[in-house]
């Protein structure tokens, strides 16, 4: 019988001591030469066994430390990824938090608008006509890129904007996080960096964490991205994507100025980096401003977006409009992750929706509301300290500076207990730098309670 070679013997005694766990997940290896006098072998041998146990993953090298052994793949645990912050400022859990509200708690911390907002009677008619569609459309799946009416209508939207999109460049997804998500796993690798701003939407930091790539924050100001920090960061940090909202600013409110769009557009160029713009609030500006796609064209930018915000959250998709030879592998990736576009009921919904002049109606009845709502808070805020950072053109939030020495995140801890959501400012700042920011949903405060809690917390 052919006896194991010396290297063979060297792989199967650290197997076995890793099997009798007389050797962890992340513990170290003995050293070269000691594994070497204890098996009587050359520590070249010792070398080649544990370069083979790297190769085929079962030990890890540290530069200048050794070998460690490799512990079992752990299901992924978002939590885990990062260092654990406090509840109240964890993405995700403040996320579930709104989610999960039971009925009675108020959300002036939540990210969409209230039912009675909401369009009911166009969709309450649209779900009747659905009642007397085909049976394919109640019962089949979405096709892969989207139905083409839906698309021709996103088209018209874009272009109303500024941004030239033909229907054929445009993907109808499951929602806007769903577009986001698709782009992450087309552009990106383990380890990549994203810039974002800071502070941004805090579920772009949640959806980032997933893809396990490293996010680095650039300030945001009254007209975008510090542009000297952007260029330092893209200088210093080679990221491969920059995510932003260029319209109504979450959760700022602010919008991005044409001389920082073009800076933005130059750098990026400059340093090879490709911009997402969500336009989710695009629809809230009374008139259109600056849009980086508009600006740099599809070579540079993807646009997404989605009607969540505007229309219904129970009916979801959608969309990212970018150039035409990356709409086939994105079409794969759909079909591999998600099986196809989104539903054909919601598709059919969408359109009936938007048609008929009943979606322009509803945005100008939702622009006078919002912009009286906005004042109207900023004025029960005002005898509390609480003070708008600026006053947004549009869209249903205010980013607030509290009074000097009141934490948010103590704020929000203590109003929770109230059962009143909050969204305090590091929730939305990868730095953890917004302690005195707190960002308010203007349209689900109509609730005395809501500034009697307020009041109380600060005390």
């Amino acid at each position: 019988m052919k006896k194991p070679s010396r290297t063979k013997a060297v792989i199967d005694h650290i197997q076995s001591q890793i099997a009798r766990r007389a050797l962890l997940p992340d513990e170290k290896l003995p050293s070269i030469r000691q594994c070497a006098a204890t098996l009587g072998v050359s520590p070249s041998t010792v070398v080649e066994a544990y370069d083979r146990m790297v190769a085929e993953g079962l030990v890890f090298a540290r530069a200048g430390a050794g070998f460690y052994v490799t512990g079992p793949v752990a299901p992924l645990a978002l939590g885990a990824l990062s260092p654990r912050l406090e509840k109240t400022v964890d993405p995700l859990w403040v996320s579930r938090q709104s989610l999960d509200a039971e009925a009675g708690k108020l959300k002036p911390g939540c990210g969409w608008l209230p039912p009675d907002w909401m369009p009911q009677a166009a969709i309450r008619k649209a779900l009747r006509g659905l009642a007397g569609a085909d049976a394919a459309l109640l019962t089949d799946y979405g096709s892969t890129q989207g139905a083409e009416s839906l698309r021709r209508g996103i088209a018209r939207q874009l272009a109303g904007e500024g941004i030239a999109a033909a229907p054929e460049q445009i993907l109808l997804t499951g929602s806007g996080t769903q577009a986001i998500d698709l782009i992450c796993r087309f552009l990106l690798r383990r380890g990549d960096v994203v810039v974002v701003d800071d502070p941004c939407y805090f579920n772009f930091q949640a959806l980032l964490k997933a893809h396990q790539v490293k996010v680095v924050g650039v300030p945001y100001t009254a007209n975008g991205p510090d542009m000297a920090r952007f260029s330092e960061v893209l200088a210093r940090h080679a990221p491969r994507l920059y995510l932003t909202n260029s319209a109504i600013h979450n959760p700022t409110g602010a919008t991005m100025s044409s001389q920082v769009a073009h800076h933005v557009l130059v750098e990026a160029a400059a340093h090879g980096v490709v911009v997402i713009e969500d336009n989710i609030f695009s629809g809230f500006e009374p008139a259109p401003s600056a849009r980086l796609a508009a600006l740099g064209g599809f070579n540079q930018v993807i646009s997404i977006g989605s009607f969540s915000k505007s229309l219904s959250a129970a009916f979801r998709c959608g969309y990212i409009a970018t150039q035409a030879d990356w709409i086939e592998p994105l079409l794969d990736l759909q079909v591999a992750t998600n099986f196809g576009g989104p539903s054909p009921m919601a598709v059919e919904l969408l359109n009936s929706v938007l048609g008929e002049g009943r979606y322009r109606k509803h945005m100008a009845a939702l622009h006078t509301r919002l912009t009286r709502a906005r004042f109207d808070v900023a004025a029960k805020l005002a005898p509390l300290g609480i003070q708008p950072w600026l006053m947004p053109r549009g869209g249903f939030y205010l980013w607030c500076a509290l009074p000097s020495g009141v934490d948010s995140t103590e704020m929000a801890r203590q109003a929770l207990r109230q059962g009143v959501v909050l969204a305090p400012g590091n929730v939305f700042s990868v730095t953890q730098t917004k302690s005195r920011f707190m960002r308010f949903n203007v349209s689900q405060m109509g609730a005395q309670r809501v500034y009697d809690v307020l009041g109380a917390a600060m005390e």
